[in-house]
């Protein structure tokens, strides 16, 4: 069977994190949904089956879309605060890079359990990505959800009032690209 590769971008979709707040201060901070505006995933396939994806994302490329809740609106200057402190609290300057890697890939009813490891801070764990795949007639339609939490990873959460407000410890990561089938597959 032939092999190719295929490779897609943040041109194709978005990778979004979502964060909850914990502590007894948690109603006056905001859930803030935030996007990794650099990634790139490749995936290797053959014949028609995929059999390794690895998906880098740049932490600079960090921006913060919005925040829900908290005592009032989130202002520009505050989504840039609020940038500054994750890139500090992920160590951007010295971990660059966030990185899932799988070579284990199975088809489930509505696309495919991705079994792999993911690298965030320097540390490396198993991880595993449900992906939904939907062929669209030439395109196809990629859409996941995962979850991670900041302890396995050694991030520091950023927290305030003395820790009585703090981003919860659990992020939620969704990921949803259109690909052309060619740039998919690599054909």
């Amino acid at each position: 069977m032939a092999k190719t590769q295929g490779q897609f971008d943040e041109s194709h979709g978005r990778l979004l994190l979502g964060t909850d707040v914990a502590g007894r201060a948690a109603k006056m901070g905001h859930r803030l949904t935030i996007a990794m505006e650099r990634w790139q995933a490749a995936v290797s396939w053959s014949g028609a089956r995929p059999t390794a994806v690895t998906l880098t994302v740049d932490v600079d490329s960090l921006r913060v879309l919005r925040g829900d809740g908290g005592l009032t609106p989130l202002t520009p200057p505050e989504k840039a605060l609020i940038r500054g402190n994750a890139l500090k609290c992920l160590d951007s300057a010295r971990y660059g890079r966030i990185r899932f890697e799988s070579n284990d890939i199975a088809p489930t009813d509505d696309g495919y359990r991705l079994t792999g490891t993911l690298e965030i801070h320097g540390r490396t764990n198993p991880h595993v990505i449900e992906a939904r795949v939907t062929d669209l007639d030439g395109s196809w339609q990629i859409d996941g959800e995962s979850r991670v939490r900041h302890s396995d990873f050694g991030v520091r959460r950023f927290s305030m009032l003395m820790g009585a407000m703090q981003v919860a410890d659990e992020v939620t990561l969704s990921f949803s690209a259109t690909v052309p089938d060619d740039e998919a597959r690599g054909s």
